[in-house]
């Protein structure tokens, strides 16, 4: 299958960069780097064996570019608003499309302005950052679960292949359970590292914030269940509490967001997932006024 990466930053350029290394046509959009890429290929520094791409298949806008049978869209949801624009000129009824994003509800919002479009949840357990133009250092981890939202089975299978087949490791996971098990990392620790002002390895070596995390870890898991999401539970909360305190430390996307006073994916991965739990008579309240916070810290530098 041919490939679109969507966002060639510390997710796309990765994931993108292993695929086209196994042999698979890659096409990159990129935006500020584009012409440096263009001439200089793209560099990817990682823990599990640095490499270099020569000459890449790069563009700057997607109604130049061809239609591929996947797309990986790998924007931060706060651009999804162009979304519509950007991917109409590189789908068909034949292609998938793969968020690899954060959050809740992404893709009944995709198939709403796509509603024949082949949609899969991504959902990657990476610590990865781009550090200069076509540079991506990944750092440790880099396993990416799959969900199937309404992706023909012969074609999703083919799609977990071509990630094993690259080195990626990539499990199929139910939706639902894939997109909040995700949310059972991304809620506490994107959010605490920006009203804290810290890093993930600080949270939990202070026995306080590491017993906030881990509470918080629960009103996801629980909220999920309440919701009906089956195969979250407290030993998942345990598993990513150990993970994390192994982990480089590391500071989330929302919190490199709010370091360069950029929009935090604030509706995506926090008021969707609320709001759905609240629906079904469930409250977050932890959660609920760490969305407060975030929303009242973003509002100092983006309201001026």
């Amino acid at each position: 299958m041919t490939y679109t990466v969507i966002g060639t930053g510390a997710i796309g350029g990765y994931y993108g960069g292993k695929l086209a290394k196994a042999g698979r046509t890659v096409r990159f959009l990129l935006h500020t780097d584009y012409a440096y890429v263009k001439e200089h290929g793209l560099q990817i520094d990682s823990c599990d064996g640095s490499f270099h791409l020569d000459k890449i298949e790069a563009y700057n806008d997607t109604r130049l570019m061809p239609i591929s049978d996947v797309i990986l869209v790998c924007l931060k949801s706060t651009n999804n608003h162009l979304l519509k624009e950007m991917l109409s000129p590189i789908t068909n009824e034949r292609t998938t499309v793969v968020l690899i994003q954060n959050g809740i509800g992404l893709e009944e919002d995709l198939q709403t302005q796509f509603p024949s479009l082949h949609i899969v949840a991504g959902l990657a357990f990476i610590c990865s950052g781009k550090v200069g133009p076509g540079h991506i250092s990944h750092q440790c981890y880099g396993s990416i679960n799959l969900g199937n939202f309404s992706c023909p089975d012969d074609l999703f299978s083919k799609l977990i292949v071509d990630f094993k087949d690259a080195g990626i490791i990539a499990t199929d996971v139910p939706y639902a359970e894939a997109r909040w098990k995700k949310a059972v990392w991304n809620m506490p620790f994107n959010g605490m590292t920006v009203v804290l002002n810290t890093s993930t390895d600080k949270l939990l070596n202070n026995p306080a914030t590491r017993r906030l995390i881990y509470d918080l870890m629960m009103e996801v898991i629980d909220g999920a269940k309440a919701i009906g999401v089956t195969g979250v539970d407290k030993s998942f909360a345990d598993k990513m509490i150990e993970l994390t305190d192994a982990m480089v430390p590391y500071s989330p996307s929302m919190k490199l967001d709010y370091d360069y006073h950029r929009p935090m994916e604030i509706q995506y991965l926090y008021t969707r997932a609320i709001t759905e739990v609240r629906k079904v008579g469930y409250d977050m309240p932890k959660l609920a006024m760490l969305e407060a916070e975030l929303r009242f810290i973003q509002s100092l530098y983006l309201d001026q």
